[in-house]
């Protein structure tokens, strides 16, 4: 056993070493790999040397194995194929998958053991609730990603997830006082998947990276607990490294958008006001031509420029990059806007642009690039959408009322990149396209911004 307590300790280093790495984009690829290493032998010592307590081997070597090699194509072929914009539906699904993975260990594990104490009874239930409710919750979040799935606002679904709640705290009280009653743990099990559903389902689009993310932290503590019934040091060390990374991250991004954790816990997160969304009515835009918008920026002391999840749509970044250094050569400061929640998943916009290799200093948060925005000449929003609507600061009835938003209209004059005058994913009209330093520069936004790398060659 000294061996395999080794391995599990050079596998928990290199989680902790390759969670640090992905702090830097110049080193996250590094810190994924370190951590897949880890993982690595963390496996193949487990099915080596792991002994039980009669001192036999592990057996159905060949059917871990299949399992193994089908999951690893299957994952490899997913993360080849998938697009930029479909990375949130893939976290998503994965996450799920880890969810329901940490539910069937609390089902195998209370099935294996005859004599379930409290701690042991309660590890497992605790693991088989927050699995639970992380496989539905991700399924959920997979399909409202991927536009199968629709929301539904309803207060009442505030006050069900409530009871549902209370329901399985009860449930997991019962089955403690009563271990050997298995009534408890699939009722328990049923109840878990059904708030994982409702908790998702009246969420927001604009707040779906953060419901991602909470989701994610509640599979490392799945995890964690996994990692408690097996006394395995690597599984746990992972379980919590994911689950407190997350938590931390969710805590943050609430803290960013000015809403509240437990209005996550009980699905109310970003629901919007009695009166609903406003209508903007037959105002006017203001349209500007390539040309003009070149000549605008290539005489600008400094561009901001706001990406969202259209920029990811158009695979633009690359071209957005050249954009933004033919700006520099001609003396014009740039910096990129990035809101905690463009995108539809957590640091969304970083990894894309990252891809594109723009510098990350370049990548401001939005409280210091709002600071820059009065002394910004030009803001130029690539896709983004409700992350810069005015209604998110005066609006009582917008459904994304309380937000903070970056404030482009604070800059001298704002460029907004769209296909046409269609909504964001909250659903909502948006005030800044007909607001008075606005103009709306139409068009798929890589054909444009190539027809503006185009203009400032000749400018």
């Amino acid at each position: 056993m000294f061996w395999l307590e080794i391995a599990y300790l050079i596998g928990s280093l290199s989680f902790i070493l390759g969670l640090k790495m992905l702090s830097n984009p110049d080193s996250a690829k590094r810190g994924n790999l370190y951590a897949a290493v880890g993982m690595g032998i963390a496996i193949l010592a487990t099915i080596v040397l792991h002994r039980n307590d009669e001192g036999n081997a592990i057996g159905n070597i060949p059917w871990i194995l299949l399992a193994m090699a089908i999951g690893t194509v299957i994952g490899y072929l997913m993360a080849m194929k998938v697009k930029m914009t479909a990375m949130p539906q893939m976290v998503s699904f994965f996450n799920g998958m880890g969810g329901a993975c940490a539910a069937i260990i609390s089902i195998v594990e209370y099935h294996g053991h005859h004599n379930l104490d409290f701690w042991l009874i309660l590890v497992i239930y605790l693991g088989l609730v927050i699995g639970s409710i992380s496989f539905a919750g991700s399924m959920i979040a997979y399909g409202k990603l991927d536009d199968r799935i629709k929301d539904i606002r309803a207060s009442w679904l505030r006050i069900v997830n409530l009871v549902i709640l209370g329901v399985i705290v009860l449930l997991v009280v019962l089955g403690i006082t009563d271990p050997g009653n298995e009534m408890w743990m699939w009722a328990i099990l049923v109840l878990s998947l059904i708030y994982g559903v409702f908790f998702v389902m009246p969420i927001g689009g604009a707040d779906m990276p953060v419901v991602i993310s909470l989701l994610n932290s509640f599979t490392g503590m799945a995890a964690a607990f996994g990692g408690f019934l097996y006394s395995n040091q690597v599984m746990l060390t992972g379980g919590i490294l994911v689950g407190s990374a997350g938590t931390i991250l969710t805590i943050l991004m609430c803290n960013a958008m000015n809403r509240s954790l437990l209005n996550v816990l009980i699905g109310a997160f970003g629901g919007g006001g009695a009166a609903g969304p406003r209508e903007m009515g037959d105002q006017s835009v203001r349209e500007i031509q390539v040309t003009d918008s070149a000549i605008l920026c290539a005489y600008a002391r400094r561009v901001a420029i706001i990406p969202g999840y259209g920029l990811a749509v158009a695979q633009a970044q690359h071209i957005c990059h050249e954009f933004e250094k033919l700006l520099e050569e001609k003396g014009v400061e740039v910096y990129y806007a990035i809101h905690p929640v463009a995108g539809r998943m957590p640091g969304h916009m970083n990894v894309l642009l990252a891809e594109a290799d723009v510098p990350y200093p370049k990548l401001l948060e939005m409280e210091e690039a709002n600071d820059l925005m009065p002394n910004t000449d030009v803001s130029i929003i690539i896709g983004a959408n409700d992350v810069v609507n005015p209604a998110a600061e005066h609006d009582p009835s917008s459904p994304i009322y309380g937000m903070p938003i970056i404030q482009v209209t604070k800059s001298e004059n704002v460029i907004v990149m769209k296909r046409s005058m269609g909504k964001g994913y909250a659903g909502i009209e948006n005030e800044l396209f007909f607001a008075p330093k606005t103009r709306m520069l139409f068009g798929d936004a890589k054909a444009s911004l190539t027809s503006l790398v185009s203009e400032l060659k000749q400018i």
